[in-house]
């Protein structure tokens, strides 16, 4: 199945996807949006990324900024933060340069590595879409987090690869119906940008406790 370009959704909404769902279909469904210190900074650290030409060359390895990417099998286009083409032998041809290049992958995230995988799921998209692209294999990639300044080395596995694969249908099959699911508290609502808005009542000072038994009789009031 190959979707039509007007029905790509974002690669990046993976990320908050695997996240929560909620909070995806809040962002790219409804099109509602919070900022709070964590997307500003992550903001910055991309512009960073981002801010240069287009190319450069750094010995063997060609650099590209902001890549256009996209797949039609997957239905999803974005951009990649940073494509290196390392030179070397049995690699891809590149126009206007001499010899072959393998592809690298590198995405820039602000703060450390996450204890979660889905910055892993997030480059996995971008190195499937770059293969469909130029019809080559990428093994790995690297993610590059700016508070430990620190490249961390990522394998694109088969089982990452299809997880990839389903959660883009999932995706698709949501955006369809334009479904957004009900709300599930867990700690990681505390640090979500769309907090006030998927639920107001936490942000005005009042507990998880007291919102659930303020819901629960409402419900039995009704």
């Amino acid at each position: 199945m190959e979707y039509r370009e007007e029905d790509f959704l974002m690669l990046s909404g993976i990320q908050h996807f695997a996240f929560c769902r909620r909070q995806w279909a809040l962002a790219y469904i409804e099109l509602q949006w919070a900022e709070n210190v964590r997307t500003v900074e992550g903001k910055l650290l991309h512009t960073k990324a981002h801010d240069s030409t287009s190319r450069e060359k750094r010995g063997e390895i060609l650099i590209s900024r902001a890549m256009p990417v996209r797949s039609r099998s997957m239905g999803v286009s974005g951009e990649c933060d940073i494509v290196e083409f390392h030179r070397c032998e049995g690699g891809i041809s590149l126009y206007g340069q001499e010899g072959t290049y393998r592809v690298v992958p590198v995405e820039y995230k602000r703060g450390a590595p996450k204890t979660d995988h889905t910055d892993i799921l997030q480059l996995t998209a971008q190195a499937m879409c770059l293969e469909e692209m130029l019809c080559c294999e990428i093994p790995s990639g690297y993610l590059y987090y700016g508070e430990t300044r620190h490249r961390e080395k990522v394998e694109f596995t088969e089982a990452v690869r299809k997880e990839v694969k389903e959660m883009f249908q999932e995706m698709h099959s949501y955006f369809s119906r334009k479904y957004t699911p009900k709300v599930r508290w867990s700690k990681s609502c505390n640090a979500c940008s769309l907090k006030d808005i998927c639920l107001p009542a936490l942000g005005r000072n009042k507990s998880v406790k007291d919102y659930i038994e303020q819901h629960l009789l409402d419900e039995d009031e009704n």
